[in-house]
């Protein structure tokens, strides 16, 4: 996706990414919510196109996105919809593939949440590679004219008990929702959003208390500026901790707890 769609997208993942790290492994439940409005909006082409429709107001869209969704979908899910209406899109297939890559980061996050993203990413990976030399499954399971029912069920066989849950429900989706593409085409690309995913660093911060989303946000913007490249924040809450933060990214330290500041004087009154 490139263009106004591409600029689009980027911002609205940069909206997403704090939801999700504040969501934790909840994550997973506004990609399924993610994954229906996609549903919803395949279906429905008067609704896709009155949702990007440039010559409405982006507030116009954004409250027929908020009616829409109403009651059924997380506020964290209406939001964002909200926010994708308000942005401008190349064409109306665009803003649904928009809504379908949030869904897959946030279902991807939570793996993550887990410490699991990288198990997922290879175990796409594997199950991508295992089925190039199975030409009658790749058959079933790409089938629009199979049930969907019995697509999943074949999955749920071959996958049930031996990967990733995350691995699992994204690989009954690329049956299930085909959208135009075969099975193992979506999981390849799948697999190549959790590689991206991973290439993200990740700061683990130890506070002596919760940090709200806000103070959350605020560092980790200070880190990416810092390092130039998006940051995953995984926090740690040690009530032995007395004020302060410790942060640690790849190799690299930042404590500026008030007991490591004591030792520091400790040893400099020593020295």
């Amino acid at each position: 996706m490139r263009g106004t769609s591409g600029a689009s997208l980027a911002a609205a993942q940069e909206r997403l990414e704090p939801v999700l790290r504040a969501a934790g492994t909840d994550a997973q439940a506004l990609g399924e919510q993610l994954f229906a409005v996609v549903a919803a909006l395949d279906e429905s082409g008067a609704l896709r196109r009155s949702l990007a429709d440039p010559s409405r107001s982006g507030e116009d869209k954004a409250r027929l996105a908020a009616a829409v969704l109403a009651g059924g979908f997380d506020e964290r899910v209406v939001d964002l919809v909200s926010g994708l209406a308000r942005a401008r899109w190349s064409s109306d297939a665009d803003l649904v593939d928009a809504v379908e890559r949030l869904g897959l980061d946030a279902v991807l996050a939570s793996a993550e949440a887990r410490g699991a993203l990288e198990t997922v990413e290879d175990e796409l990976f594997r199950l991508t590679r295992a089925l190039l030399g199975q030409r009658e499954a790749r058959q079933v399971l790409s089938d629009r004219t199979t049930a969907s029912e019995r697509r999943a069920a074949l999955v749920d066989a071959l996958l049930e008990g031996k990967v990733d849950p995350v691995t699992q429900a994204l690989a009954r989706r690329a049956t299930t929702t085909l959208r135009g593409r075969r099975f193992v085409p979506t999981l390849a690309w799948y697999g190549d959003v959790a590689a991206e995913r991973r290439k993200r660093l990740v700061a683990s911060v130890t506070s002596g208390s919760v940090m709200n989303a806000e103070q959350e946000q605020r560092l980790g913007a200070i880190l990416e500026r810092a390092y130039g490249r998006p940051v995953q924040l995984n926090v740690t809450v040690d009530p032995t901790v007395i004020g302060g933060l410790r942060i640690q990214v790849g190799a690299d330290v930042v404590d500026s707890t008030v007991l490591s500041r004591l030792a520091d004087a400790r040893r400099r009154l020593a020295g």
